[in-house]
């Protein structure tokens, strides 16, 4: 009798030495759910606040980059447009005292699916490109005296850059007129378009009320006065009113406010030179400038005088 109580708990003390780790294996794996990690990842790992903020602005930048300037250019004109765009975006956060990434500020912007749209079988391609000359200047902005500068950039100059204060009327010592002779090799650098009299008396006239313009008389209502020093129309008679250049320009939708004008067979033909304001950058003279084997910085010095280069850090907004 005593034999066999001894043999039944020796059997016993077998089964639980098995079956006890089993069971708390078991318990242990049943703790997670099945789509959870064993081990989670450490917080000291996790991305901090700035860092996120940061690769936002670095793929909203890419984005930038994609709509405005053509795959196609030179790298180092990529990346003088990133710091350009970078710079332009860091300026409007500094001025909204935010990090949050400024979509509506005027800067053209490509999403991927925009991307993968508009470049197709090229899209792999082109991405790559845009993200090498991004993530190259990765945080580079221009500043002038220790704040980033108003970036701003146009497609092609007439020859030479407009100073702030022709466009604007307000100087800014960094966005002087400078050369850019090259963009007269631009695509489209002179265009004409026409208007009949009766169309161009009726858009000045949508615009500005009060004017007193007549198909009669409208080729002597229609004088240039004066122009700038890089040769954009800086006032411009129209019938009884003064008007800028820009403001023709924006009147009748014209490329640029370098124009000249005749009439002929009762239209009105203004032939312009460049496209757009032609303040600060022009993208077309850095593409011009990258052939010829200039560094994106050197593009940059040339197209706002005095700046200089930083590193932008999102916990100083």
């Amino acid at each position: 009798m005593t034999k066999k109580i001894l043999t039944m708990i020796f059997i016993y003390i077998i089964l639980a030495m098995i079956g006890l780790p089993a069971l708390i294996t078991y318990c242990s794996y049943s703790s997670h759910s099945p789509a959870e990690p064993e081990t989670a990842q450490p917080e000291a790992e996790l991305a901090s606040p700035e860092i996120i903020r940061t690769s936002e602005l670095e793929n909203y930048i890419k984005g930038v980059v994609a709509a405005e300037m053509p795959a196609l250019f030179e790298i180092e004109a990529l990346k003088a447009q990133a710091v350009s765009a970078r710079t332009y975006a860091v300026r409007k956060m500094k001025e909204n005292n935010s990090n949050a990434v400024p979509y509506d500020i005027g800067q053209a912007y490509l999403s991927i699916e925009q991307m993968q749209q508009k470049w197709g079988e090229n899209f792999t391609t082109y991405y790559n490109k845009i993200s090498e000359a991004v993530d190259s200047t990765r945080g580079e902005i221009m500043t002038y005296e220790n704040e980033p500068i108003l970036a701003v950039f146009h497609a092609e100059s007439a020859g030479k850059t407009e100073a702030a204060e022709n466009v604007w009327t307000q100087e800014i010592p960094y966005l002087k007129s400078v050369d850019s002779s090259l963009d007269k090799n631009a695509p489209d650098f002179e265009t004409s378009i026409s208007f009949t009299y009766d169309e161009c008396i009726k858009r000045f006239s949508n615009q500005y009320g009060n004017l007193s313009l007549s198909k009669d008389t409208l080729p002597q209502q229609l004088k240039i006065l004066s122009h700038t020093p890089a040769g954009y129309v800086q006032q411009i008679q129209v019938g009884n009113k003064i008007l800028t250049g820009r403001e023709v320009r924006e009147t009748l939708h014209l490329r640029s406010s370098n124009f000249s004008i005749q009439t002929q067979n009762d239209m009105v033909i203004f032939t312009t030179k460049g496209y757009g304001h032609g303040a600060g950058m022009s993208q077309y003279g850095a593409e011009f400038m990258a052939r010829e084997g200039k560094s994106y910085q050197q593009i940059l010095q040339h197209y706002y005088t005095g700046i200089s280069f930083s590193v932008y850090d999102s916990k100083e907004t």
